[in-house]
């Protein structure tokens, strides 16, 4: 399988894309990574750029989270952290509201995204081929952090057991999300002999709450997710947990990580990483929000180390990205 970004955001919006273009020529290391960036140090990120002509120090930042749920949700759960962010940056900070993923992704690689948080399986697209830093994930106050992905129906479907979706069919979310498609692909596959087309039907919904509220309302029969989302809709009486019924429940997975675009101005870059390390959670909204999949702080991580199984998942499902 190969996600190539121009089929994933459209012919149109990589032509509209208005890039630097003098690291093209750059002879240097840069593994996966697209051929704009350099990775000198080998930690699968893109490095700053050397000349400070090619650093960026925007007059406002733009954020933006993953798109899982409704976005304007999560404009409310950000406010007192942006608010936060303005703070330590002394610059302004605007909450951009993406739809999908491939918006996301298409944003920062077109220089209109400066921080952001992408979904478990959008990281690596995002790293190789818009210049993602990520640098942090959200944990909880006593460091466990994490997801998994589970394989949910509705009470009464008949299904009782991975191999009853046989025939049937099952809702993923986008071919970027981990839990939402690579990770059920990855093991339907090699745990349970089931591909798509041959053994089950496969639909897109779009996001994790368009397909728990349609396993929810019987519109789906099945449907792959994310557990954490599924807590937070359940905590916000979007569902009740008695409205769907879990079948397979995976390992745990990295959640969303957190961090800049490659070419912000080095001290730009320590700023960020310093406001979220020194936001205080107690009585935010953020808290109110995150608590209820159990969050409640900002754990430093690595791109390499931390995603290094959701690569192997990419490398098992035959995924390769193209980025022009």
């Amino acid at each position: 399988m190969k996600f190539n970004l121009k089929l994933l955001l459209g012919a149109s919006a990589i032509c509209m894309l208005s890039l630097s273009t003098s690291a093209f020529a750059q002879d240097c290391p840069r593994g996966d990574l697209d051929s704009r960036f350099c990775d000198v140090d080998g930690d699968l990120i893109a490095d700053t750029p050397t000349d400070p002509a090619e650093q960026i120090d925007p007059d406002t930042l733009i954020f933006a989270y993953t798109p899982v749920e409704d976005p304007a949700v999560y404009k409310e759960a950000w406010s007192d952290f942006l608010t936060h962010l303005e703070s330590e940056t002394g610059k302004d900070v605007v909450f951009f509201p993406v739809q999908n993923n491939a918006a996301q992704i298409e944003a920062m690689r077109s220089g209109r995204l400066h921080i952001a948080g992408f979904n478990t399986g959008s990281n690596p697209l995002a790293v190789n081929c818009a210049g993602f830093s990520p640098f942090t994930i959200m944990a909880s106050k006593d460091g466990n952090f994490g997801y998994e992905m589970e394989i949910i129906t509705y009470p009464g479907s008949g299904i009782e057991t991975v191999e009853d979706i046989r025939g049937k069919s099952l809702a993923f979310t986008s071919p970027t999300s981990n839990s939402g498609f690579k990770a059920p692909s990855a093991i339907l596959k090699g745990d349970f002999d089931m591909l798509p087309e041959r053994d089950f039907e496969p639909v897109f919904s779009g996001k994790h709450d368009n397909s728990i509220l349609g396993v929810a309302n019987k519109d789906y029969v099945a449907a792959s997710i994310a557990n954490s989302v599924k807590s937070r809709m359940i905590s916000r009486d979007v569902i009740s947990e008695d409205d769907v019924k879990v079948v397979y429940k995976s390992q745990t997975f990295p959640t969303t990580g957190f961090g800049t675009v490659y070419n912000l101005k080095p001290e730009l870059k320590e700023k960020i990483r310093n406001a979220f390390f020194n936001f205080e959670w107690e009585g935010t909204t953020l808290q109110a929000e995150f608590e209820k999949s159990n969050e409640g702080q900002f754990l430093e991580m690595t791109y390499k180390e931390f995603w290094d199984v959701i690569r192997k998942i990419d490398a098992a499902n035959g995924v390769s990205y193209s980025c022009e």
